[in-house]
Parts: C-alpha cells; structure tokens; sequence
C-alpha cells in the first residue's frame, strides 16, 4: 500500500497540470453535488407578458389556440426532475376584434442568484423587469416579456367599480346586441359584466354624390349608454383593465365578450 502511495505522489509530481486539472474536476464536482443535494432552490415569482420577448417589439398576439395551449402547459422539469418553471395562472383578454389576445402568466421560477442583491438567473439567463424570457414545457413553449419580478408570490390590489361607456351614431343593432348579464371572464375570474343599458334614437345626415351634406338623406343612428361592473387593478392611483390599459374618463377601452366587441365605446363615468 505505502508503494502504490509513493507512486501516486511521484506521479503527480512529475505530471503537475494533470494533478492540477484533476483537482480542478474534483472540487467542480464536489461543489455540484453540493448544490444539488444540500442547497435548497431558490424560487422566484413572475409575471410575463406573451409575445416577441422584447417589450419594445410590436408582435402578433397569440391567437385562441395558443391561449388554450398555456392553459394546459403545467410545469418545466430539468433532467433530475426537478422544478424549474410550474405555470400558477393565465389571464388573457381579446384585442379588440382582431381574434387575438393579450396573455399573462404567472410563473414560479427556480432561479440562481443573490435575495441581497435582487439579480437572478433562469436557464443562465439574466432575469428582471422588462427583460426577454423563454419558458419551455413538455408540450409548449413560448417566450415573453417579464412585467413584475418578486421573490414573494405576487400580490395585486383589486377592487369593483361600476364604469358606463358610451358611444354616439351608433347602429340599432349594436344596442340590440348588447345583452344585461353578458361577461367576460378572463381565466381567472368574471372582470366586466354589463348590468343595464340605454339609449337615445339620433340621426346622422348624409352626403350626396358631391359630398354635400343633404338633410334629405338621413341614417338612423342611436347614443348608446351601457352600465358595467368592473373588476379592475389599482396602482399608484391609477384604475387598470386588463394589466396595461387605464381605465380614465374620455378614453376609449377595448374590451370584449363573447357576444358582442365594444369598438369606439368611450369611459363617461366612473364610481
């Protein structure tokens, strides 16, 4: 035994940057099992926006099919297993009446990094607000913008309000359309449902051949006031539908159920 050992010695003193290289192997290994076995994970908490990655880039936003593929996507495991990206809620909200959604997921994360420091890494990637994220489960992937980062699971003020949009040189139809009781629900929960609505029979004059106007020539027209309960998100003094549009007096929301797309219906009054 002490001859073998007097090799070895002998061995790696005359070989030194193979004894170096091995010692090198020997303590990345050691600090990998380490890690692996004895260091709890660190989790994160975030928020992302689906689309192109890069929050400046304008992109086409998922359609329905992709929205139903996020919903059933679930959790992201490494080789061993373990967590790395589990999927705890998905809100989407039409576009307007293009048959696209603005998708948001919450995510929890298994990220290296420093809690003191508030940088973190996933997938040997930098993470943190308004930077790209790819996100890869079994049966979809898709990539994104992070829009809240937290390493405590994330918490939004809610609350209720009652909003009455209205639109002027309306159609009869559109008012006929509009169904009380009608909602939408975002995946989560019911966020608008309308809850009366009224109207007012107004005409719109017409142009002739010449473009000039005639009385002669009149369109029946109607203003349009519908009541609405909506559940909207308040930050910093600010009332939010849909995480990124302000619901404020004099602006124009696009919101959408089912049954009907309310196109030009402008905020009138809040409470």
């Amino acid at each position: 035994m002490p001859k073998i050992f007097k090799k070895i010695v002998s061995f790696a003193i005359n070989n030194y940057f193979i004894s170096i290289f091995v010692a090198i192997v020997i303590f990345v290994g050691f600090v990998s099992i380490f890690k692996l076995f004895f260091t709890k994970p660190t989790y994160v908490y975030a928020e992302v926006k689906v689309g192109q990655g890069l929050w400046w880039a304008s992109t086409q936003r998922p359609a329905v099919w992709f929205v139903n593929a996020i919903k059933n996507a679930g959790a992201e495991k490494d080789l061993l297993g373990q967590l790395s990206a589990k999927i705890l809620e998905v809100r989407y909200y039409p576009y307007y009446d293009t048959g696209q959604y603005d998708v948001y997921v919450t995510v929890k994360l298994r990220v290296s990094g420093n809690k003191k420091t508030g940088k973190y890494s996933f997938n040997r990637s930098t993470i943190g607000v308004s930077s790209p994220i790819d996100l890869e489960f079994p049966s979809t992937q898709f990539s994104g913008t992070i829009i809240a980062l937290s390493d405590k699971p994330l918490k939004e003020n809610y609350v209720e309000k009652t909003v009455y949009m209205t639109k002027k040189n309306a159609y009869p139809w559109e008012y006929d359309a509009i169904k009380i009781g009608d909602s939408y629900f975002d995946g989560k929960e019911t966020v608008f449902q309308v809850i009366d609505k009224k109207s007012q029979d107004t005409s719109l004059i017409s142009s002739d051949a010449y473009g000039n106007s005639n009385p002669n020539l009149t369109e029946s027209q109607m203003y349009i006031v519908v009541k609405a309960k909506m559940r909207l998100r308040q930050e910093n003094g600010q009332l939010i539908y849909g995480e990124d549009q302000n619901v404020t007096l004099g602006r124009n929301i696009g919101i959408a159920t089912s049954n009907f797309t309310y196109n030009n219906f402008v905020v009138s009054q809040i409470e």
